[in-house]
């Protein structure tokens, strides 16, 4: 095992769900946590409990990964001491609706495709020269189910997910021949804000997707996530694939 104790972390999308999750399980670790979302209070807040619970350096911002300038400058305006980062969790991005492909909102579908694809492409852009350059890094990309497995409805949001995981496929080989490392990490059925975005506050209907089961939990992502960035450095884990006991598919889930 390897430790991260003292690395720099960069989680982005970390205000709720899994990137809150993964910040707090890094900061656990030891490691000097630098975060980023668009929530600028619970993002202060997360910090807060972060620097009192486990004593470690953090460093908070507001940013929207889908606005590629906004990304290359605040990458770009890190103090010194925060620049070397060396684990990138692209953990920002979003689901919005359900609907069949005819009857879809292209604004759901540009926000979708902005946050999930481009969003990951800019951040990951800013970050991974100066990775290269120091001769160290781990960019670690949070995928979906939906990355593998289609699903009614799912259309556009899957779309994005099967785009994840090429991109993540596509980094490794361009990055062969670096020390840099690519995983992916893709949930299953994990009860965050997901599916209160997706219907766009309909608290009812989000509340429904998880009745009768025992959903992940943002932890259980994050607690992969960790793992994943502390193998030893000549072992990279391209793909975890982490579903309920209840989950068998996009499509099958057994509910009680």
């Amino acid at each position: 095992m390897m430790s991260i104790k003292d690395k720099i972390v960069f989680v982005t999308g970390a205000s709720a769900g899994i990137g809150e999750a993964t910040a707090k399980a890094f900061a656990a670790a030891g490691a000097k946590v630098l975060m980023c979302g668009r929530r600028a209070d619970r993002l202060a807040q997360l910090a807060g409990t972060l620097e009192r619970e486990h004593k470690t350096a953090v460093r908070h911002f507001i940013l929207d990964v889908r606005v590629q300038s906004a990304v290359d400058k605040a990458i770009a305006g890190l103090p010194d001491d925060w620049k070397a980062i060396d684990v990138l969790v692209n953990n920002a991005g979003l689901s919005r609706g359900l609907d069949k492909l005819p009857n879809g909102l292209v604004s759901d579908w540009e926000e979708m495709i902005d946050a999930n694809i481009k969003g990951l492409l800019y951040v990951t852009r800013a970050v991974l020269p100066g990775m290269i350059a120091r001769g160290r890094g781990h960019i670690i990309n949070i995928g979906s189910i939906a990355g593998r497995e289609t699903y009614p409805g799912g259309n556009v949001y899957c779309a994005t997910k099967f785009a994840v995981r090429a991109l993540s496929n596509a980094m490794r080989l361009d990055l062969n021949g670096t020390p840099i490392r690519v995983s992916e990490v893709a949930p299953g059925m994990v009860e965050t804000e997901f599916s209160l975005v997706r219907f766009h506050g309909d608290q009812a209907r989000a509340a429904k997707v998880y009745q009768g089961l025992t959903p992940l939990a943002g932890a259980d992502i994050a607690d992969a996530v960790v793992w994943c960035a502390t193998r030893p450095l000549h072992v990279n884990i391209s793909e975890v694939v982490i579903m309920p006991t209840a989950q068998a598919s996009t499509t099958l889930v057994h509910r009680t």
